[in-house]
């Protein structure tokens, strides 16, 4: 389609993706980054995602666009004046823009729900490429789930981890496809355990282990278990982590678990239960999707002195100092600053 046919919408959408791929596309290549978000939602009547992804083999380009739900009360068809543009004709918008084929085009729809439902697969191509990020590859998966594989807000996260690695032993909890493992193994971490309740992801992991050759039993071990139930038994074998990263699902009522889990509820006795584990001047990530939680440092401690700082508490004797680390960790690609939200808590000292 030549853009001079386009709809008003879809006119407006391929402009702001030539603008956006001509600022993005130097940013990437200056920091040697190769997947990126190149539309976030940037213009409000026209609610998509595209993600792009360059394989590592043969430098060919591919795209992943999502289109999320509309709520029924603002949406732009129903305005007077306003039509909304076809996912089909924003798809041809993509591959005008970036001059691709629609086959290297990937179609998604992101609905509202809760639990296991983004996990779920809604196509069965298995249409795998290799993608690199700093000295790992990945395998992403482009057309069978909602998300690829590899989640590209907590990139900055990735490679600030794997700075910190070397010699050091890491917990990856809800580990996903375990980027964060691969980073810290691929960068001399001592050991690393990744922790998932999905045995289906825990094998994807796998993959990413054995494809940059870190696949090492004596120090990369994963673990099929509910994360609640593991630190728990990891705590009675006072087993000890010098990184933990735990980025749990905003919802989860998973039939393999002993129990439902909300983030907004059990934040709290989650990250107490991270700390038990955490060795001394140990580090522990928290990030969450959920735009609700309201997280309160005082609320973690079991000592009343723990709430004379805002960004300290004191749990089991034990002195915790808290960062919201939230704007520096989301990269540059991404519009919505709001994406995650990622805390750094260090273990200081007995109190």
């Amino acid at each position: 389609m030549n853009p001079s046919e386009y709809s008003r919408q879809a006119a407006l959408f391929y402009n702001r993706l030539v603008k956006r791929y001509k600022h993005l596309k130097k940013y990437a290549r200056r920091l040697g980054i190769f997947a990126y978000r190149l539309y976030d939602k940037d213009i409000p009547e026209i609610p998509v995602a595209v993600d792009l992804y360059i394989e590592d083999t043969t430098g060919a380009l591919f795209a992943v666009l999502t289109e999320y739900e509309r709520s029924p009360y603002n949406n732009d068809s129903n305005k007077e004046g306003k039509t909304t543009a076809s996912l089909s004709e924003l798809t041809k918008a993509v591959c005008d823009a970036l001059q691709i084929p629609a086959a290297q085009v990937y179609e998604k729809c992101r609905k509202r729900q809760r639990g296991e439902a983004q996990y779920e697969k809604i196509a069965d191509s298995g249409k795998r490429i290799i993608m690199r990020e700093g000295k790992c590859r990945f395998l992403v998966n482009l057309s069978d789930y909602l998300d690829t594989g590899l989640f590209l807000d907590h990139r900055p996260a990735r490679l600030a981890i794997a700075e910190s690695a070397a010699g050091k032993s890491v917990l990856n909890l809800f580990c996903y496809t375990a980027s964060f493992s691969v980073h810290a193994l691929v960068n001399g971490a001592r050991r690393v355990c990744s922790v998932d309740l999905s045995k289906n992801y825990l094998q994807w992991a796998a993959e990413n282990a054995q494809l940059n050759g870190v696949a090492d039993s004596e120090r990369c071990r994963f673990v099929q278990s509910d994360v609640r139930l593991f630190l728990e038994q990891s705590a009675k074998r006072k087993e000890r982590w010098d990184i933990i990263i735990c980025d749990p699902p905003t919802f989860s009522n998973s039939k393999r678990a002993p129990q439902f889990f909300d983030v907004n509820r059990h934040w709290q006795d989650l990250i107490r239960s991270c700390c038990k584990v955490l060795s001394a001047d140990g580090v522990l990530y928290f990030s969450t999707n959920s735009r609700t939680l309201r997280f309160n440092t005082a609320a973690l401690s079991d000592n009343q002195l723990g709430s004379t700082g805002e960004n300290k508490f004191v749990y089991h004797n034990t002195l915790f100092t808290v960062q919201d680390i939230s704007a520096q960790s989301i990269p540059e690609d991404f519009r919505n600053k709001r994406i995650h939200r990622l805390w750094k808590i260090n273990r200081s000292a007995t109190f």
